[in-house]
């Protein structure tokens, strides 16, 4: 590999630590699945259609525009876009949003020559610039790729700038691309941005971060019928059918226990007000974020990569996301950062402890 991720280096190579405010989404979720008897020797080139039904249904639209894989989120981000990048081999060109999570990042490197970034402003609300994309694509360009909600911000794209990027892509014949993760918090607030009566516009996502559901790897994408059929198609080429089990436990939970699902979601609203209210008492400047549990956050540090590493986590056990983990501008190099992201998925809502994690965040932040 080229393009490793150093997050994602970092990430699991932190020691274990008291406070831990790193994952994005929630935890704790367990089921006790009730099912029939299940044929394990059954595989489907094409995806099971209960679980396509189901997700349709959950995106309004239709199953033929619905792509189950078995890889998560980022896996499912990684072969859609080496199958796009395959499909338009002499646009070599790609734009990524910046700031970004650093792996869309690296996955977009493996495939393209040339990475374009489409800065996303603090002082704009890191909101999208629809006129500085124009400034940057050409005839080269053969994928947009962007964060709905904005990881790490929270932003939302707004439907009119939608309508003009995809005007956009339809002018210089490139794809967009929406991981669309974070939108699973709150769906009704903001439905996807895929329409069948778009070719341009790919959404992916999965039920990681909202619903905790990371152990099972159920990757789902929308794209018109054709490129559905492609990446099926890249599937049976590569690693053969989609297994059963993933798409049929999906289906149990997605249906049935989708009511279930949302009620422990529900459960970290109370930390997000408290941590809200933690951040607006100690006058730490952050990024609203309606959709997630996490919490884009300036802090007195003027360097959060050295501050966590050498004064959270070794004298406070206390492990927040650097913001320069989001920061890549030219390659690998990192870049000094003042902002962080807190994460609550680790916390256990049952006993959150938040009072004396965040006295801990507040005595590391003494002299920084």
């Amino acid at each position: 590999m080229r393009h490793p991720s150093i997050y994602l280096d970092w990430y699991i190579h932190v020691p274990p630590v008291k406070y831990d405010f790193r994952s994005s989404g929630i935890s704790k979720v367990t089921f006790n699945i009730d099912m029939p008897d299940i044929d394990m020797s059954a595989n489907y080139a094409h995806g099971n259609p209960e679980t396509a039904k189901i997700l349709a249904q959950r995106y309004h639209t239709h199953p033929e525009n619905v792509f189950i894989s078995s890889e998560g989120a980022s896996g499912q981000n990684a072969r859609i876009i080496r199958c796009l990048a395959e499909s338009k081999p002499r646009k070599n060109e790609a734009v990524v949003e910046y700031p970004t999570y650093e792996p869309l990042l690296r996955q977009v490197e493996e495939h393209f020559k040339k990475v374009k970034r489409l800065e996303r402003r603090e002082n704009e609300n890191y909101s999208l610039n629809v006129d500085r994309l124009k400034r940057i694509i050409s005839q080269k360009t053969a994928l947009l790729v962007l964060t709905n909600p904005h990881a790490p911000s929270g932003a939302t794209i707004r439907a009119k700038d939608v309508k003009e990027i995809v005007a956009l892509a339809e002018e210089y014949d490139f794809f967009i691309f929406f991981d669309e993760i974070y939108a699973e918090f709150d769906r009704d607030r903001i439905p996807t941005i895929f329409s069948d009566k778009s070719e341009r516009a790919i959404v992916t996502t999965s039920f990681t971060k909202a619903y905790g559901l990371g152990g099972l790897k159920l990757g789902v994408a929308l794209a018109k019928m054709e490129l559905v059929d492609e990446f099926y198609a890249d599937v049976l080429n590569t690693v053969g059918n989609s297994p059963n089990l993933v798409q049929l436990i999906g289906s149990e939970l997605l249906g049935k226990n989708i009511e279930r699902l949302e009620k422990h979601k529900n459960k970290w609203n109370k930390l997000k007000k408290e941590t809200e209210k933690w951040l607006t008492q100690e006058d730490l400047e952050y990024s609203p974020n309606q959709s997630g549990i996490t919490y884009w956050i300036k802090l007195p540090a003027r360097d959060t990569y050295r501050w966590t590493n050498e004064k959270a986590i070794q004298q406070h056990s206390l492990a927040p996301v650097p913001g320069a983990f989001f920061m890549f501008k030219n390659g690998a190099e990192l870049m000094k950062s003042n902002r962080t992201r807190v994460g609550l998925g680790n916390i256990d809502p049952e006993n959150p402890n938040m009072e004396d994690a965040f006295a801990a965040f507040e005595e590391s932040l003494k002299r920084c």
